[in-house]
């Protein structure tokens, strides 16, 4: 049976070229066009992954109200923002209510695909046994490869899937420096220099939310980021 993935999206154009090119990929796709709409049909049946725009019609953060009412449905429900708004605090806000992972809607299919792909994965891993060769652990750090779980002092930390593949990037290899163009093809995303600094901002806030003495994590200047051996 093919995955079955709903897309929320106001613009009838952008709305039916998602649907059109994941339905080619072999996923079951049905686009709603408000918030409203979405909600009726997940009242009847929740789909296994959902994409949401945050403005949605006359709702300018319909889609956030939209996550946190999904959120509060499943806790395990794959959630995808993909939208023009990408500022920080967008970001963060959508992050907050629960999402999965916030992409700018100029990311490629190829980039989107690999983001879906991976959700799937992590939702598939969750449901089986760890795997000790998939566990990496470095001091009070316990990274969970298969299941793109990360751990601080035995403390879940919250990482979106592209955030938690640039912290694999760098725990792989303690002290050794990783540039932006490395982090940016191991968590598959193609972005400017800017975004990959506010990606390790966004993780370096989730750590010290847990421990306000976090550090492991050093800017090189020019160079990129390292994980202190």
């Amino acid at each position: 049976m093919p995955r079955r993935i709903a897309i929320v999206e106001d613009e009838p154009l952008i709305r039916a070229n998602y649907v059109e090119a994941l339905t080619r990929l072999g996923y079951e796709v049905r686009g709603h066009a408000s918030r409203s709409e979405a909600q009726a049909a997940f009242a009847q049946r929740l789909p296994e992954l959902v994409i949401i725009d945050v403005g949605l019609g006359d709702e300018p953060e319909g889609g956030f109200e939209l996550c946190r009412h999904l959120r509060a449905q499943s806790a395990t429900l794959p959630i995808l923002f993909l939208t023009a708004r990408d500022s920080d605090f967008d970001v963060i806000s959508g992050l907050r209510l629960g999402a999965d992972d916030y992409l700018a809607k100029d990311i490629s299919l190829h980039q989107l695909a690999a983001r879906i792909n991976a959700l799937f994965r992590r939702m598939e891993a969750l449901r089986k046994p760890v795997a000790a060769d998939s566990v990496i652990v470095h001091g009070p750090l316990k990274l969970e490869t298969e299941r793109m779980c990360v751990a601080w002092n035995d403390a879940d930390v919250p990482l979106t899937v592209t955030e938690f593949w640039m912290v694999h990037t760098l725990v792989r290899f303690p002290g050794h420096v990783k540039s932006r163009d490395q982090l940016m093809r191991d968590a598959q995303v193609v972005v400017d220099d800017a975004t990959i600094t506010s990606h390790i901002k966004r993780i370096r806030t989730k750590f010290l939310a847990i421990d306000p003495a976090f550090d492991a994590i050093d800017t090189v200047h020019g160079a990129g980021y390292r994980w202190k051996a």
